[in-house]
């Protein structure tokens, strides 16, 4: 069962609510990333270009690092990007267990563009395929791969598999956009505030984004590296299907997903280093 997907739809009270949610969480946004806070982008062109002019009907998946809970949606609050426009938006994926706790919370994240999910159930769980509904409709989904938050000045976590089921299993093959940032962990950190979080944004901090240039997948290609590689290697069984919307068994789908998050995990340390040296 889905949790509360009608308030998620466009068409609930006339597309009202959703509007009034755009135009406040994007003000919000912008007034934090930039009036009280300092905010540059590098490549800023690329993002804006594919989420208001990509090709129609071709969704897109944009991945990023993940530094701190207010991420989304400071991060879209730079000049010059539509960020209280509710068409545009990005849908996301958010940890049902922190957004989805009460049906207030629900309620107001659906209207935000938010699909829940559980962490630790898997890739194959059932807002899975919600967000595979929105990429079949042409539109934007942002992941933080990571799957959870870290403010240490480190590589970028070892990604799980489900930005990358998504990308294989999406009926219009998406465009894959990663963008990487740092500061937000400054505006919003874990605990200086009697161990806890600060009960409002900070200021006077730097906020630095790098977009990155789209990632290319040869998938057929990797799906034929990735049944070869799973013939000489046992996986404990998950009990996925075994045979995928992307016709390969559960052990050729973890070698896929392996390669393909390795893959964007290496282009956005690259862009992490990037920015650390800017």
């Amino acid at each position: 069962m889905r949790t509360m997907e009608w308030a998620g739809r466009s068409n609930h009270i006339g597309g009202i609510p959703r509007g009034m949610v755009f135009v406040a969480v994007g003000a919000f946004a912008k007034a934090v990333a930039s009036l009280f806070n300092s905010t540059s982008v590098q490549n800023a062109d690329t993002l804006i270009h594919l989420v208001r002019s990509r090709p129609p009907g071709v969704p897109l998946i944009t991945v990023s690092n993940h530094m701190s809970t207010l991420d989304d949606p400071v991060m879209w609050g730079f000049k010059g990007f539509p960020s209280m426009d509710a068409k545009l938006a990005r849908w996301v994926l958010a940890a049902e267990d922190i957004c989805f706790k009460n049906a207030l919370l629900s309620y107001f994240f659906r209207l935000g563009k938010c699909i829940p999910i559980t962490r630790g159930a898997g890739i194959y769980q059932e807002h899975m395929n919600e967000a595979l509904e929105r990429l079949r409709d042409g539109a934007w989904l942002h992941t933080f791969p990571e799957g959870k938050v870290s403010q240490e000045d480190s590589p970028v976590r070892r990604l799980k598999w489900g930005t990358a089921s998504l990308i294989v299993r999406a009926p219009i093959t998406p465009i894959v956009l990663p963008i990487v940032h740092h500061g937000l962990e400054e505006v919003m950190p874990e605990n200086i505030f009697f161990g806890k979080r600060p009960p409002f944004p900070l200021w006077n901090k730097n906020i630095k984004i790098v977009v990155g240039e789209p990632i290319e997948f040869d998938l057929p290609k990797l799906r034929q590296e990735a049944i070869s590689t799973s013939r000489n290697i046992s996986f404990p069984r998950a009990g996925w299907p075994s045979t995928s919307p992307c016709g390969l068994d559960e052990a050729a789908q973890r070698c896929l997903f392996t390669a393909m998050s390795e893959k964007i995990w290496a282009v956005m340390e690259k862009l992490r280093s990037s920015l650390k040296h800017s």
